[in-house]
């Protein structure tokens, strides 16, 4: 077989948070497909980086009162001993905040420029002006223009799902200072993209994607493209424009040509050649594994830009869908936002990798982690089946015949089916396919558990431990194992070396598939992998509901105790802003999926006008009170507070209570003879 030449990268982590268990299952996806190419031969590269430029770092590091350089630095070296400790296995990890990455970017935009790709004029934004910024969408808030709902963000509304322009907003706040933004005009830089529609049409339908991403992109280019801006204006961090003082690349500018810088380090620290991977007539191979929501900066801006500067476009680009978990979005309140390293805390990685993997397929539909599933799945496969086969079988091996494997074996038909099944697993593994070829393993592995079954070594070894019979049945068990734990390589790394150092040989690779074990001694059998523990999973949801709660006690905090041991003193100016009213509470009722919450209609009074005024509140007194027994109660509210936006709707005021907790939570109800509406002073 001819060796191939192939680069491989998956999309860049934003270095402003933690790996989670939606990046894992990308980089999880790509290092199995990357491991199969090494082990049939094959000189595969695997680079990524961190993402590291952008407002949103800038502002991260500010607040923690660091630099972003500092900042980016810290998360770089987390997000590296993450991905380590779930095996993935790059060649480099870099960084897009590099001198490769500064170079090659200012190299692309200066082709682009020269080839007349970049156009320049002026537009409208709006502007913090007590931060001394320009603000992106996300960072304006307001009343939506179509429904009037409050706290919408500056480009769409999650209400009514209107789409508009941060300037359409109705009292637009900055989120950044709270300021109100002004318009200013400011000169920005953007690439021509719709000069690359004929290209773009054509290689979007060469092969290089999956058809659902491709029939997509249909859609896209058959409107009119617009032009795309690349700059953003200072302060920002990432790379300053050449000759274009305090205007920055935009953050998607670089992220690619990150994968670029990122190889290039490793070819200054090796002897790859970088333009035998990047030049345009390039006969290596180039593939990009992303989440479906990046599609159009890979396969629309990307190519574009390759092809303009005068570099090859990518071999093909591998979208995926969203990963969720017990059938939702991941919750951070429900404890199934799981980061990483909480993840490791708790469970073994290769029950992921396995579990993923038996779940993955080539198109973007999303992928459920279903923690029961998930139990279930792990230990029947591979603690019940393959890990099973080697362990019925090692002891009668070491026991009476000194760790030695038969130099015949006694169903040779079983391990030739094991072994003709290469084929097709090897192309479920390379179209990635993974759950068929997952499941094709396991109906082997199935069937290897029925020979032995039928053979009943341990009958046999009853009356005779030195029986041939005896020896050339388990060594036909032991051969099926190391056949199926070769094609579960890729997915299991660590499982698979400890194997190896059981059966006392070399690392396996594919070529192996084709071959049988005989005459050869193997080591003492301990235990590859044990059972996942429900507690475990139990434990890893508790540690993240816990870790979300420590973090919205932190974000909640305004005020820190001063020497007396009591809050902050606050000026009598503020104190009076509070409006504290008498409130009837009309009904109470519990909210599916809330711990802590219940959902309060109270009545305030009176309006201006003289209609009746209620107000709907969240109180995270449920712990202590039963709905039915708040109704008709008087209690105390906060009639002026902002309203909030919170998963289950919007709370519009908070009732006051007092204790320490759990079930000693006590409403401070209004004295006899108080009416609703009524101003506490």
């Amino acid at each position: 077989m001819e060796q191939r030449k192939i680069l491989v990268t998956s999309a860049l982590p934003y270095a402003n948070g933690d790996i989670h268990l939606g990046h894992l299952m990308e980089v999880i996806q790509t290092d199995i497909w990357v491991r199969l190419q090494q082990l049939q031969g094959h000189d595969c590269i695997y680079v990524c980086a961190d993402d590291a430029h952008g407002t949103a770092i800038m502002l991260s590091a500010e607040a923690e009162g660091i630099t972003p350089q500092q900042l980016i630095d810290r998360v770089n070296e987390q997000h590296q001993r993450d991905f380590s400790d779930f095996l993935i296995n790059f060649d480099n990890y870099h960084s897009t905040h590099s001198e490769e990455n500064r170079v090659l970017s200012e190299s692309i935009y200066q082709a682009l420029d020269d080839n007349g790709h970049i156009a320049r004029r002026n537009i409208k934004q709006l502007f913090d002006p007590e931060k001394e910024l320009f603000l992106a969408d996300r960072y304006v808030t307001g009343t939506c223009p179509k429904c009037k709902t409050e706290d919408q963000y500056g480009d769409n509304c999650e209400a009514c799902g209107s789409t508009y322009s941060p300037s359409e907003l109705i009292n637009p706040k900055s989120s950044i200072s709270g300021a109100t933004p002004v318009e200013k005009e400011s000169e920005h830089f953007f690439f021509t993209l719709p000069v690359f529609h004929d290209m773009l049409k054509e290689w979007t339908r060469s092969g290089t994607l999956q058809d659902s991403v491709a029939n997509k992109l249909s859609e896209w280019l058959d409107d009119e493209l617009q032009e795309w801006d690349i700059s953003r204006d200072a302060p920002y961090f990432g790379f300053e424009i050449p000759e274009a003082p305090g205007k920055y690349f935009y953050v998607w500018v670089d992220a690619p040509i990150g994968y670029m810088a990122s190889f290039k380090n490793l070819c200054d620290r090796s002897d790859y050649d970088f333009d035998a991977y990047w030049n345009k007539d390039s006969s290596a191979e180039l593939y990009h594994f992303i989440g479906k929501d990046i599609i159009n900066f890979h396969t629309l801006f990307w190519p574009a830009m390759l092809t303009s500067a005068g570099y090859r476009t990518p071999t093909a680009v591998y979208a995926h869908g969203f990963l969720g978990v017990d059938g939702t979005k991941m919750s951070k309140s429900r404890g199934t936002f799981i980061n990483a390293r909480t993840y490791l805390d708790h469970l073994n990685p290769e029950y992921l990798r396995y579990y993923l993997a038996a779940k993955l397929s080539s198109g973007i539909d999303d992928l459920d982690l279903n923690l029961e599933d998930f139990v279930l799945r792990v230990n029947s496969d591979l603690v019940g089946k393959v890990v099973n086969i080697a362990s019925r079988c090692a002891g009668f091996i070491g026991k009476g015949f000194a760790g030695k494997l038969a130099s015949e074996l006694d169903t040779p038909e079983l391990l030739s089916e094991i072994q003709a099944a290469k084929p097709d697993i090897t192309n479920h593994f390379n179209e990635r396919e993974y759950g068929k070829a997952i499941r094709l393993i396991m109906a082997l592995a199935d069937k290897a558990n029925q020979y032995i079954n039928d053979k009943q070594p341990w009958v046999i070894a009853k009356t005779d431990k030195q029986s041939a019979e005896l020896q050339q049945i388990c060594s036909t068990g032991i051969n099926a194992f190391r056949l199926l734990i070769t094609y579960l390589k890729p997915v299991l790394p660590a499982m698979a070396e400890k194997a190896e150092e059981f059966l006392g040989v070399d690392p396996f690779n594919w070529a192996d598939l084709d071959s049988l074990l005989t005459d050869h001694t193997i080591n003492k059998f301990k235990p590859l992998m044990t059972r996942v523990e429900t507690d475990k999973i139990e434990a890893m949801v508790a540690a993240t509901q816990q870790e979300f709660e420590a973090q919205q006690k932190a974000e909640n905090k305004t005020m820190e105790n001063d020497d007396s041991g009591f809050e902050a003193e606050i000026e009598f100016d503020d104190f009076i802003k509070v409006d504290l009213r008498v409130a009837k509470i009309i009904t109470a009722e519990q909210i599916e999926g809330a711990d802590k919450l219940l959902k309060l209609n109270l009545d305030v009074g009176l309006d201006k006008s003289g209609a009746p005024l209620t107000r709907t509140v969240f109180s995270g007194i449920k712990s202590a009170y039963k709905p039915e027994d708040l109704i008709g109660k008087l209690t105390v509210v906060v009639a002026n507070l902002k309203p909030r936006k919170m998963k289950f709707g919007k709370s519009e005021g908070m009732i006051l209570a007092a204790g320490p907790g759990g079930e000693e939570i006590w409403l401070i109800e209004a004295s006899a003879g108080a009416e609703p509406g009524m101003r506490v002073t």
